[in-house]
């Protein structure tokens, strides 16, 4: 009894509110704080600790497999972590019985394309399951080498190429939208909505992206004087990034491309470098880690078959892909700075358009794969890709056109907030 209450008694906030360091009430069915805010709050479970070793496994950092519950998603809804915090992330993270990342020592591996059961009715697991992001069956269905020379168009003339005309009022859109990114993730209000929940989980093995949102956190009203210091230390972590991005895995291949373009647009829409030669090259660093990403994957392989992919491998697909979206938009932002046009991104055609809000913001493995199934369903042709979005083109005939037109209202009736925003840039654009 003595080791219950005692367990209990160290339970005195919410994940939300711990993470804020704010009082909270631990009101039953939600603290008064998270329901204010519409936070999803949740409690750490005590155990006992002598079962603690028995649910406490091993992280191979060799291989960087990254594995964490997924009930711990819901947690990273809100603020994030001071910098102090996730600088020493190692030390914070409990390994007595009432950690909140209990670590399973049977990890749930990722769907095998073929496998007969891949598309059967999931089950609700009993335990806490894991997320394991090794072994991925990722495949690149681009020419990921166009994506490196895109900051050669507007200087060497492309045959075929289209320039994205933007009206004023479209930019401005996407300059706004962009610099909240910015700002919700240096004031640690959140991250930009290219980052999955997910990812947020797995920050421990996850350095390129647990680092930058630690460095984000200092260029929050910088004292007067002390921007160049910041300045200075998110280009020399962007630096080291690009020399490193080769050697990652799939997760931080993506972590690394996601980090790089939050430090650029950190300092373009927080710390006003926007006349900064460092920045212009840094787009020109940006876009050969985004083709080495993409050349590691940015569809699954059972996407292309019809079926249904393993939630790690998706999760990977899909936030790689809005990532690429949102640099191609930052593209366009920095070209109208220095007064360049910008192009249609062609070398994107054939990749599916962001994912519904059910599929993003599904909190476990039984929820999504029952909410893929229902995808599958519904889209028995294919998802809608994001060249539908672009320009009608000439050729398509009347009922085409009227075809297309459907499957852009369907794929509008379940959107998140990036699907969205993505959709009024491309319908104020291109009038689809």
């Amino acid at each position: 009894m003595k080791t219950t209450r005692y367990a209990a008694s160290r339970q005195k906030a919410c994940q939300q509110c711990s993470n804020a360091k704010a009082k909270c009430d631990r009101k039953v069915g939600g603290c008064t704080r998270c329901a204010q805010r519409g936070l999803s709050c949740a409690y750490l479970q005590a155990t006992s600790p002598r079962g603690s070793s028995q649910n406490v496994g091993v992280v191979d950092e060799e291989n960087s497999q990254s594995i964490l519950s997924t009930s711990d998603l819901s947690a990273f809804d809100g603020q994030l972590p001071s910098p102090e915090s996730q600088l020493h992330a190692q030390e914070d993270i409990p390994t007595d019985a009432g950690s909140a990342l209990t670590i399973s020592s049977a990890a749930t591996r990722a769907h095998h394309v073929g496998d007969p059961s891949l598309n059967a009715t999931p089950r609700r697991p009993s335990g806490r399951e894991t997320l394991d992001f090794s072994g991925l069956q990722l495949v690149c269905p681009i020419n990921a080498d166009e994506i490196s020379n895109r900051w050669l168009r507007p200087y060497i003339p492309v045959a075929a190429q289209t320039i994205k005309r933007y009206p004023t009022s479209v930019t401005a859109f996407i300059y706004r939208i962009l610099k909240s990114y910015a700002a919700i993730t240096v004031r640690g209000r959140g991250v930009p909505k290219f980052v999955h929940s997910a990812q947020m989980a797995a920050l421990a093995t996850s350095p390129p992206l647990s680092t930058c949102l630690s460095l984000a956190r200092i260029c929050e009203r910088p004292l007067p004087g002390s921007e160049e210091v910041a300045c200075d230390v998110l280009q020399r972590e962007m630096n080291n990034l690009y020399e490193l991005h080769e050697t990652y895995d799939d997760l931080n291949s993506l972590a690394a491309l996601q980090a790089y373009l939050i430090y650029s647009m950190v300092l373009f829409f927080q710390l006003g470098q926007h006349s900064n030669p460092f920045l212009r090259q840094a787009m020109m660093n940006l876009q050969e880690i985004a083709c080495s990403s993409c050349r590691r994957g940015l569809t699954c392989l059972a996407e292309q078959q019809r079926s249904r992919p393993g939630w790690e491998a998706w999760i990977v697909a899909e936030a790689k892909r809005r990532t690429i979206f949102t640099m191609y938009l930052f593209d366009s932002v920095l070209s109208v700075q220095d007064g360049l046009p910008t192009f249609l991104g062609t070398e994107l055609q054939g990749l599916l358009a962001p994912a519904s809000k059910s599929l993003w913001q599904a909190q476990d493995r039984y929820e999504w794969e029952t909410l893929y199934n229902i995808h599958l369903a519904e889209w028995s042709d294919e998802g809608l890709r994001i060249d539908e979005l672009w320009p009608v083109p000439a050729d398509l005939d009347e009922a085409d056109v009227a075809k297309r037109s459907n499957r852009v209202d369907r794929w509008l009736e379940d959107l998140d907030e990036y699907g969205t925003m993505l959709y009024a840039v491309t319908s104020c654009t291109h009038g689809v």
